[in-house]
């Protein structure tokens, strides 16, 4: 079911009056105090980053760039062996997940935009991270997904790239700024893909003999993707994609449907004009929540820590343009209310993710961004 909810905006009240903000601050939205604080500086648009089992912190930035910085954020060290990439528009070195058994098999996923035949197109691969003494490295590199599609716009990559409980991934691609490619089935673009660990085709996939659509296709019709999780009891992957001018969408993208875009949305071409045909036809799947004017959303999260009790099961999801933390309320796979937090006090929000602490982190995509811990206040 569809929702778009009136929200409330989370007073912030920092420690110390500034112009800019401090490393640690304090925040009250609602009845709940929390505190921000700034755990890695100085960070050239961080897109996608992770923890270590020991705390360190594993981020990407945009440019090519992968960093190893240690847990209190002191020290850090460029990884060699970065696949190369085409850091061009919103294209570049983008989501890092670090595997759940990591401490055996130093397994690392990545996504970025690579360069080929045409352009760019959204790859996603595994590595083994291996750490000596002061220095660190990728390897046994390998691609797992590659659009099969380049072009040479710089827009609308997705890419996240999200391990499910049976093992498989998920990865999610943009329409690449070219909007009816994500109707046609026997493209990447606009689709979630999902695939086996060493990118084999599961073969529960809704198209896995590939007769109707490419095997590794999971569902279609997303614009850009930029967000996506897995909901904790369920297992059920939920994402967010960024509509034109208005029509930002929640979806739980369920096997072999469509989503709708371009042939329905929210929202309107950034002229004005309509987009399709509408909201609603028949055939194309409704979203779960959807916010027009757009937030221009990103990274997402279910909250599963201890840091902020009160917000646990909650779902997060930062946003670009608005620079703010959304707070929804999710009751049996619907959002039920939303509250705005820390609008416009860091700069652009990127991804989200829970902490080896039960705190919950967020990215700032800025040219001097940054990763921060929310945690409680008194």
């Amino acid at each position: 079911m569809r929702s778009a909810l009136t929200v409330m905006a989370g007073s912030a009240v920092l420690v110390a009056a500034c112009a800019s903000v401090s490393a640690q601050s304090v925040h009250r939205a609602g009845d709940v105090s929390f505190s921000v604080t700034r755990i890695v500086a100085g960070l050239s648009h961080p897109w996608g980053f992770d923890f270590l089992p020991d705390g360190s912190v594993l981020v990407n930035e945009v440019g090519g760039r992968m960093l190893l910085v240690s847990p209190d954020g002191e020290r850090r060290v460029e990884v060699a062996g970065v696949p190369q990439v085409r850091a061009s528009g919103q294209g570049g070195l983008l989501d890092l997940v670090v595997a759940s058994d990591f401490s055996e098999s130093g397994t690392v996923y990545l996504t970025y935009s690579e360069p080929g035949e045409g352009g760019a197109g959204t790859a996603a691969a595994r590595a083994r991270l291996v750490v000596e003494g002061e220095a660190a490295r990728l390897e046994d590199v390998t691609v797992l997904a590659s659009m099969n599609r380049k072009t040479s716009g710089g827009r609308h990559f997705g890419a996240r790239i999200v391990p499910a409980p049976d093992g498989t991934l998920f990865v999610t691609l943009g329409d690449r700024g070219e909007d009816e490619r994500a109707q046609d089935p026997r493209d990447h673009a606009g689709s979630v893909l999902r695939i086996a660990a060493n990118g084999s085709i599961p073969a529960d996939n809704p198209f896995a003999g590939g007769g109707r659509a490419l095997p590794e296709i999971w569902s279609t019709g997303h614009r850009n993707i930029q967000g996506a999780a897995i909901e904790p009891g369920t297992g059920v992957l939920w994402t967010v994609e960024h509509g034109a001018r208005g029509g930002d969408e929640i979806n739980i993208p369920q096997a072999g449907k469509n989503y709708g875009w371009p042939v329905i949305s929210y929202g309107r071409h950034y002229s004005g004009a309509r987009i399709g045909v509408g909201t609603h036809a028949e055939g194309y799947e409704q979203p779960v929540h959807y916010w027009d004017p757009s937030i221009a959303p990103s990274g997402m999260a279910f909250y599963t820590g201890d840091a902020v009790p009160q917000w646990r099961g909650d779902l997060f999801v930062g946003a670009l343009k608005d620079q703010l933390i959304a707070r929804l309320t999710v009751e049996n796979g619907q959002v039920t209310a939303e509250e705005r937090l820390i609008v416009g006090a860091y700069g652009r929000i990127r991804t989200l993710r829970n902490g080896p602490d039960g705190a919950l982190w967020f990215s700032t995509d800025e040219g001097e961004g940054g990763v921060y811990r929310i945690s409680g206040a008194p």
